[in-house]
């Protein structure tokens, strides 16, 4: 297909945010063309659950998700050997959704409200200002960076991404096996995480984040033989997919009429699990704001958004990288599951975060404030990276 060079809105990247993005601004009445040097299926390496924030945002784009899609699921669990906690999302459930099935059906709902989708496209960046598809050059009110973590738009546009912290990695594996748990499971050790979502009826995603680039999947589970065992007699059903996951943020999602969605507007470290709900989010927010003409309303409405899940990644990495930190949180939040619940409805957008810090603070995150401080001595079975570094 030949490029659209005359257009209201033109999207780079066609991932689930940049595909998000189109469908929000068709139905702002908007004309828009999305153009992805990759072709479908599109796959990446991640964690595969949408939580109840994403799924509202989903739902409002008019996209529909099966029971044979994938599978409901309760809320999170977090467990290090033999400590655990757990709390249910307050209303609504996330949803656990392969990323295959959740860009065809994200394509399905594009075609269907006449976004045009340029696959195989090649990209090519001019002067500023000035872009080309194929050679065609693209005259689009709007250009939108949807085109990930290394945002090729982010650079020609000469916005600036700030790390924090060094970077991480995830490694992601599906086994044909039948969910054990209604909740997304986070577990710990002292080198890595492992997260098991249920993605259908005989289907589980497990990934692993960890700061060992050379770590994989079958390795990493060797620390985890709870797992493991569970896992024993499981056929994988994917091969294992990998990538680099490191926290960015920007001064600005926007300069004149190029904005950016997704993790090339911003990235949340992957441990909150928050990636593909906030690039809903984001996608509905931008659309309302281009049909306005309006970037700055968008640019607020990004800080918003991502304000919260960024300040939850600081903590789950704190938490990450700190096991006596992290084995006492998980006993209080076990002895307290009124305060976990909290915070899980505060992290899906139930609870206002100013309501959980104002509203009379509870105990529990007063005491959590004061273990920060009185750090107990640990046994030398204990021995973890964070004393190195102290």
């Amino acid at each position: 297909m030949a490029a659209s060079v005359h257009t209201d809105v033109f999207i780079v990247g066609g991932g689930p945010a940049g595909l998000a993005t189109a469908i929000a601004a068709r139905l702002q009445g908007l004309r828009v063309s999305l153009a992805d040097c990759r072709r479908p299926p599109i796959d990446k390496s991640c964690g595969e659950g949408l939580m109840p924030h994403g799924m509202k945002a989903l739902q409002g784009l008019g996209v529909a998700i099966e029971p044979r899609d994938g599978v409901p699921f309760r809320g999170i669990r977090f467990v290090d050997h033999e400590l655990s906690a757990q709390a249910d999302f307050p209303r609504e459930c996330g949803y656990g959704i392969r990323r295959t099935t959740l860009h065809r059906l994200l394509m399905d709902r594009a075609q269907e409200v006449g976004v045009e989708m340029l696959w195989g496209a090649r990209v090519q960046y001019g002067e500023p200002g000035t872009l080309c598809v194929d050679g065609e050059p693209v005259r689009g009110r709007w250009i939108v960076g949807a085109d990930g973590q290394n945002s090729g738009v982010r650079k020609w546009a000469g916005m600036c991404a700030k790390f924090e912290g060094a970077p991480r990695y995830g490694f992601r594996r599906h086994y044909r096996l039948a969910p054990w748990s209604e909740h997304v499971e986070v577990h710990w050790n002292s080198r890595s995480e492992v997260y098991v979502t249920p993605t259908g009826e005989n289907d589980v995603c497990v990934a692993v984040l960890t700061r060992n680039p050379r770590l994989r999947i079958v390795e990493a589970l060797k620390g985890f033989p709870a797992i493991a065992s569970r896992l024993a007699q499981a056929a994988p059903t994917s091969r294992e997919m990998g990538g680099a996951c490191v926290s960015r943020s920007l001064e600005g999602v926007s300069r004149g009429n190029v904005l950016l969605v997704g993790d090339a507007s911003c990235t949340v470290d992957a441990i909150t699990g928050d990636g593909l709900s906030l690039a809903m989010e984001q996608a509905v927010s931008m659309a309302e704001a281009l049909a306005k003409d309006d970037a700055e309303q968008y640019a607020k409405e990004h800080r918003r958004i991502v304000r919260l899940p960024m300040m939850m990644s600081r903590v789950m990495l704190m938490l990450a990288e700190r096991r006596w930190m992290r084995r006492r949180a998980i006993t209080r939040l076990s002895n307290h599951p009124g305060i976990f619940a909290r915070l899980v409805a505060t992290h899906v957008g139930e609870f206002g975060a100013a309501k959980l810090t104002f509203r009379g603070l509870p105990a529990f995150v007063q005491n959590f404030l004061k273990m920060r401080m009185e750090r107990p001595a640990l046994s030398a079975g204990e021995l973890d990276s964070s004393q190195v570094e102290s």
